[in-house]
């Protein structure tokens, strides 16, 4: 296998990306999922042309990890971290996943203005996450993934999101919610950021709720402990989720304050 040189590097195909050896040496594109991990891992390592060069080796590399079902959360992220920026967690974490519920909805009643919806969103659930010690690892789109060490603090985040995004001034009147999924384990941190089959699991919990709903995945609750008395925590039953083998016993999250009836989870029970 041949170096590629400068100018071979910059006519690369839009579905090729460039895989990094152990010695952080740039080689010929490659398209195997093992060779996807491994550029995921190394891409820091790499000395792009310019920017340009960078931003469209990130995105042909993002497409081919889309292509062979690898979810590199934080890989956006850690790439734009400062060097001071504390450690991400490792171990055995608590990942919450929040998306806008009915987005095409929104964009086509405020047009140009779900802009600033957006904007002030991420904001809300941002602010949520700091002030519940947790990490931003990834927000793209109308979702916004993060990760925490301790499994209260993700879920006291997820009640702090539903509650602002209850008193928020939406503009029209609209009524904008979020559906949220919080699942734990122990999941693989590199260079890219986090792999491994909590991540995929907390998409896709994430993706069966309603908006305004919080859903707990069995290890959750188990990561969160006591929840206190103040909120309760109702058994949904034993669900399967699109591309997860085993099926999971998932819990929704309620308090006195915030709305307790939803339509049954999305899934196949």
């Amino acid at each position: 296998m041949t170096q590629l040189s400068t100018k071979k590097r910059t006519t690369l195909p839009d579905s090729a990306f460039a895989y990094v050896d152990s010695r952080g040496v740039r080689r010929l594109p490659i398209h195997d999922e093992g060779h996807v991990r491994n550029a995921l891992a190394r891409f820091g390592q790499v000395a792009f042309e310019d920017d340009t060069a960078r931003e469209r080796a990130r995105t042909r590399l993002l497409k081919a990890a889309k292509k062979h079902g690898i979810l590199p959360i934080g890989f956006i992220t850690r790439q734009l971290r400062s060097p001071n920026a504390p450690p991400l967690p490792s171990g055995v974490v608590t990942f919450l996943l929040a998306d806008v519920e009915d987005s095409t909805g929104h964009v086509q009643r405020l047009g140009d203005r779900y802009a600033s919806l957006l904007r002030d969103m991420r904001r809300l659930l941002r602010s949520a996450v700091r002030g519940a010690a947790g990490y931003e690892i990834d927000a793209h789109g109308d979702e916004l993934f993060a990760v925490f060490k301790d499994g209260s603090a993700a879920l006291t985040a997820a009640l702090g999101i539903q509650r602002a995004m209850r008193d928020h001034d939406w503009p029209d009147g609209a009524d904008v919610r979020v559906r949220i999924g919080i699942h734990s384990g122990r999941p693989t941190l590199t260079d890219g950021g986090y792999v491994g089959l909590a991540v995929h699991a907390t998409a896709r919990i994430c993706s069966v709720a309603h908006g305004g709903q919080i859903i707990l995945s069995a290890a959750a609750l188990r990561a969160i402990g006591e929840a206190g008395d103040e909120i309760s925590v109702l058994e949904l039953g034993t669900h399967r989720l699109q591309g997860l083998h085993e099926p999971e016993v998932l819990f929704q999250v309620g308090t006195a304050d915030l709305p307790a009836e939803f339509p049954p989870l999305r899934t196949t029970s």
